[in-house]
């Protein structure tokens, strides 16, 4: 066994191999998944996907954010996943170390909030907390009891209210909000 537990960057070149890791943790259903629907048409958080390498087996983790809003004010977040280890490389610190490392750049980055539906007794150990029931919603099913969230600037979960969207989703119905009436029909028949 051959790694440092050394997060680095996602390069393009990684998708197969990050693919067949999350095929193995969640099977071929996890793109049913709400949490993957908010990921459809999004494209990953501006560094903070990452990776870390083994020589043995190729991609030995990973992780990736993705940008969301919540409720009408469109107040900004990050949607951690998936977090993935190799099934060789599990119970070796990995998936601790990834978040670990990329909730630092999230914050160097100017992220205020983290969401995610997982597993709270191994999410906790970086400090996520179950999210109020009622008080954040997801678009599709989903269990309250693995809604959890992370503050990575005090109090940001106290002014989060509402459905979370993908980035672009509340971009498209804020175009659709602020268009006048008519606009979008008149400009196609030009």
């Amino acid at each position: 066994m051959s790694f440092d537990l050394v997060p680095v960057p996602q390069v393009a070149t990684d998708i197969l191999l990050i693919e067949k890791i999350l095929d193995d943790a969640f099977g071929l259903s996890r793109r049913t998944k709400t949490s993957y629907r908010l990921r459809e048409g999004n494209e990953a958080a501006k560094g903070l996907s990452m990776v870390i390498r083994d020589s043995e087996v190729g991609i030995a983790g990973c992780i990736s954010y993705w940008p969301i809003t919540i409720g009408h004010a469109m107040q900004p977040a990050l949607l951690l996943g998936p977090l993935a280890v190799h099934p060789a490389r599990q119970n070796l610190g990995i998936g601790l170390k990834l978040m670990q490392v990329s909730l630092k750049k999230a914050l160097e980055l100017g992220h205020s909030l983290v969401l995610l539906v997982g597993d709270q007794p191994y999410y906790s150990r970086v400090g996520f907390k179950q999210i109020p029931e009622g008080q954040i919603d997801l678009p599709g099913p989903y269990d309250p009891k693995r809604f959890l969230y992370l503050e990575l600037v005090a109090h940001a979960l106290s002014t989060a209210k509402g459905l979370v969207l993908s980035a672009p989703r509340s971009q498209e119905l804020l175009s659709a909000l602020t268009e006048p009436h008519g606009a979008r029909h008149k400009q196609q028949q030009r």
